[in-house]
């Protein structure tokens, strides 16, 4: 049977419940964390969990563990649902109180959920591409704390489904921010480029994995804003997430980029990633 965290308890899925007035239910009033398991072990489970305290404390939620406990317990569950490749997913909510706007008193304690899951990786889509529609970046300005609040990304997410395509590449009045659930990139003269770490955009984990991977194989690589006019003129475009790694975009808003194929620096880091997370390459 499925075991699931509550709190500091460990238990079967079918036991665990969550008050109807917790605040993150009613208000969307906490933050979460995806963290990619391969090989039965967390991927950059330090970095993730260091973003979700950064996170909890930038809306003055205090997570009530200390990360060594909770990567413990997370390592348990992983164990005990005999997860090999796939996810955690954890959520720090403010607690449950009375429905209120205000914040509730010390009396109410933080709520920590989590559960895994088995997720294959996308691998047909990482060695042929996917498509990706252009949308307007319509979300909050403190897109640097992982909050439950994704309404906007849902919608941006639907949409570029509902047009047969993998992601929504998002931009504020012409500058390009980041994906619904990625970051994303261009390649430019030879040069990768993304969005800088500012509250326009999360600093993804697998983003700091690729800049890593650019800096220690003398790969080009710029944090600086671009524009639209740059994303559809690029010579390669790709972008990156816990679970889509490093995804190229081989068409956009209908029109192709390059030559249609994964350009040779994604390819390039693709074939590095893989090496760090410790899999066969796809091709």
């Amino acid at each position: 049977m499925e075991k699931v965290i509550v709190n500091d308890q460990i238990m079967n899925r079918s036991d665990a419940s969550v008050d109807i007035e917790d605040r993150g239910y009613q208000f969307g009033d906490g933050v979460y964390e995806v963290i990619r398991v391969y090989g039965g072990q967390l991927f950059t489970g330090d970095e993730h969990l260091n973003r979700l305290y950064s996170s909890a404390e930038k809306i003055n939620i205090a997570v009530p563990f200390q990360k060594g406990k909770l990567q413990s317990m997370l390592n348990k569950l992983i164990k005990e649902n005999d997860i090999i490749d796939g996810s955690v997913y954890m959520q720090v909510t403010r607690g449950a109180s009375p429905r209120n706007h205000v914040f509730p008193g010390e009396d109410v304690k933080p709520v920590l959920t989590a559960y895994t899951k088995v997720v294959a990786r996308p691998e047909a889509s990482l060695e042929s591409g996917v498509e990706a529609i252009v949308a307007d970046d319509i979300r909050w300005l403190r897109c640097d704390i992982k909050s439950l609040n994704l309404l906007p990304n849902l919608l941006a997410k639907q949409a570029a489904k509902e047009q047969g395509c993998y992601e929504a590449i998002l931009h504020r009045s012409g500058t390009v921010t980041e994906g619904s659930a990625s970051n994303a990139y261009i390649v430019s003269n030879g040069k990768v480029k993304t969005h800088p770490a500012t509250n326009l955009i999360l600093n993804g984990i697998t983003r700091q994995v690729v800049m890593e991977l650019c800096n220690y194989n003398n790969i080009p690589f710029s944090e600086e804003a671009f524009q639209l006019d740059e994303l559809l003129e690029a010579e390669e475009i790709f972008v990156t997430s816990t679970t889509s790694e490093v995804m190229p975009i081989i068409r956009i808003d209908g029109k192709v980029v390059g030559d249609g194929k994964p350009g040779p620096l994604t390819r390039k880091l693709q074939s590095l990633f893989y090496e760090k997370i410790g899999v066969a390459h796809t091709k």
